[in-house]
């Protein structure tokens, strides 16, 4: 799940005059007077929230939504990991791996991103895992479901997938005190050449900002490997949204990992840092985002389509381990 370069203000929209459509299958778009970039819209009503077991250990913000720790160590130097807490990782990621490939398996025409929501959330609890996005700063779902033009942070509803589609199902979770993050996109059916290149490219993005990565190597190079791939493809890479260490905090120092080249991140990479690199890339030369009116769908400024590939990393003595790398 992307941490956001810049805090957006939270803003409260008001309808007024405005009348929402409710459908014969009882669904409704609740932004109808929105300007959408695209062909996506939300439908609703969005399912309750789901339960999580109360023997299943929380992160501090499962209650109220306030990552406190996090606000507080904001300004803190990235945490180096001891050996026992690598090992510790290493078991979240791979559990956090396990859940996005058994949602993933779902992937199909007709299903609901609520349904693969609730698919994601029961392999957690399976797991005797928190899935970390469930009521992070308020978010009402277990994963992230980001379809077409949506760059991220989509909120699983009952649209019904399409064939054509491509969507990115972006899995993080907490287990013994531990959070793992990462995600992957996925076609839906056949989809276009356009699609597949973009899917291929934003894969390609990543594999070439992990292999820099290594004791002494800069932070603000991994936007240098990864933007030539995009430029060569014709995709942009979107700015607004970063990579970002995880260990105990979801989202926690290095807190500004830019996937862009030139950009002004600070710091080197340590043997014991845990961090993710989750490049966002948008068909075209447009990296721009729009957010909806629910302050967490960020879609692509002109309605094209956006890709996104996220690994959680851990710096070794001698180069970089993959934590969530697909076995």
């Amino acid at each position: 799940m992307a941490r956001m370069k810049v805090k957006i203000k939270r803003s409260f929209f008001v309808l007024l005059h405005t009348e929402i459509t409710i459908f014969a299958e009882g669904t409704y778009n609740p932004f109808p007077s929105f300007n959408f970039t695209g062909s996506m819209r939300p439908v609703y009503p969005l399912s309750p929230k789901r339960k999580v077991p109360d023997h299943i250990p929380r992160p501090e913000y499962a209650a109220d939504g306030k990552p406190r720790m996090e606000l507080k160590t904001a300004g803190d130097p990235p945490k180096i990991l001891t050996k026992e807490e690598q090992e510790k990782m290493r078991v979240s990621c791979k559990l956090g791996r396990e859940v996005l490939d058994i949602t993933a398996a779902a992937i199909k025409p007709g299903i609901t991103t609520d349904e693969l929501d609730e698919i994601a959330h029961n392999a957690c609890i399976e797991r005797n895992a928190y899935p970390s996005p469930l009521n992070y700063r308020n978010f009402p779902k277990s994963i992230c479901t980001s379809i077409n033009e949506v760059i991220c942070h989509g909120i699983p509803d009952k649209r019904k997938l399409k064939e054509g589609d491509i969507i990115n199902i972006d899995v993080s979770i907490y287990y013994d005190g531990f959070h793992a993050d990462l995600n992957e996109t996925y076609p839906v059916g056949k989809i276009d050449e356009d699609s597949q290149k973009l899917i291929r490219t934003t894969r390609e993005a990543l594999d070439a900002a992990i292999k820099i990565c290594k004791p002494g190597a800069l932070f603000r190079d991994i936007g240098k490997a990864i933007e030539p791939v995009a430029r060569a493809n014709g995709c942009a890479v979107v700015r607004t949204f970063v990579g970002h260490g995880v260990n105990e905090l979801f989202h926690c120092s290095p807190n500004y990992i830019p996937h862009y080249a030139k950009n002004k991140a600070i710091g080197t990479m340590k043997p014991g840092m845990t961090f993710t690199i989750e490049p966002m890339l948008n068909l075209g030369t447009n990296w721009q985002d729009v957010h909806w009116p629910d302050d967490w769908t960020a879609t692509t400024a002109d309605g094209k389509r956006s890709a996104q590939f996220e690994d959680t990393l851990l710096i070794t003595e001698t180069g970089v381990e993959i934590l969530t790398l697909k076995k």
